[in-house]
């Protein structure tokens, strides 16, 4: 297999990895044939899940313009996964030249292609490192460099959480985040969920199957156990919804039937 001149050497090309696939699913091309053929295989059971994609990626544009018209200029981006176009560096930026962007993925290709990006930008970042290790994203160097802990920080947790099992505790390395952040910092969050799909669950679970098969099990979690993920914040109207309901800007009815899988919310603490 040839390896692509953006492919770090360090890395296993024939091994899927989440964000390539959903790099592939954006119609991006930074992906292997054996992403493709991962994402391809989920899209039997799933064919909706580009447009899952790009509801969450229109949401996340959606909230970081929210966010920037609330005053807040410091983003902590994590499980950033692979810059494609419209990023958010790209909409903080644009609404405020002045906005800080730290994105934080343990991909080394997304880690590799978002430097390449982010190249001459002084105040947009990228972080090599796990959510499930908060402390080490908390005091890493790049991160006290660029973002202010004292003051607002919308954190986005964007298609990222549904990769963390229970096991792995994700309501702990949330709480943790949480704790450090200025009072009237915000969370940014979707979730995959069963609830929204447009099809019987057990050809959904044909897709969770295959994440399953390449050792990145997809977790589905209910509506109230996304809820549990905004302990400690106050719910922006209008609350934990599907992703073309959160203030949209153009009609959810005009939207396909799969961007409604799974929610998005936004929080603040006070």
């Amino acid at each position: 297999m040839e390896r692509p001149a953006w492919a770090p050497r360090s890395i296993d090309i024939t091994v899927p990895s989440v964000s390539r696939m959903y790099d592939f699913y954006l119609g991006g091309s930074h992906n292997f044939e054996v992403d493709r053929q991962a994402a391809r295989q989920a899209m039997e059971f799933m064919p909706g899940l580009p447009k899952i994609m790009q509801a969450n990626r229109a949401f996340m544009r959606r909230a970081v313009r929210f966010a920037v018209a609330e005053g807040i200029t410091q983003f902590l981006d994590i499980g950033s996964g692979i810059p494609t176009f419209g990023n958010v560096h790209e909409v903080a930026q644009a609404a405020d030249p002045d906005a800080r962007v730290m994105y934080v993925d343990h991909d080394p290709v997304a880690v590799a292609h978002s430097q390449a990006v982010l190249d001459g930008n002084d105040r947009a970042d990228i972080l090599a490192a796990d959510l499930r290790k908060p402390q080490e994203i908390l005091a890493s160097p790049e991160v006290l460099r660029l973002i202010d802990l004292n003051r607002p920080v919308a954190l986005l947790l964007v298609a990222i959480l549904h990769f963390v099992e229970d096991a792995d505790d994700p309501y702990a390395a949330v709480t943790e985040l949480r704790e450090a952040l200025a009072p009237g910092s915000m969370l940014v969050l979707t979730h995959a969920s069963y609830d929204g799909i447009p099809l019987p669950p057990e050809r959904a679970e044909g897709a969770v199957d295959v994440y399953q098969n390449i050792r990145n099990p997809l977790i589905m979690r209910t509506r109230d156990e996304i809820a549990r993920f905004f302990e400690g914040y106050d719910m922006v109207e209008p609350g934990l919804v599907p992703m073309p309901q959160w203030r949209p800007d153009t009609a959810p009815e005009d939207e396909d039937p799969y961007a409604f899988s799974g929610f998005a919310g936004v929080g603040r603490t006070a």
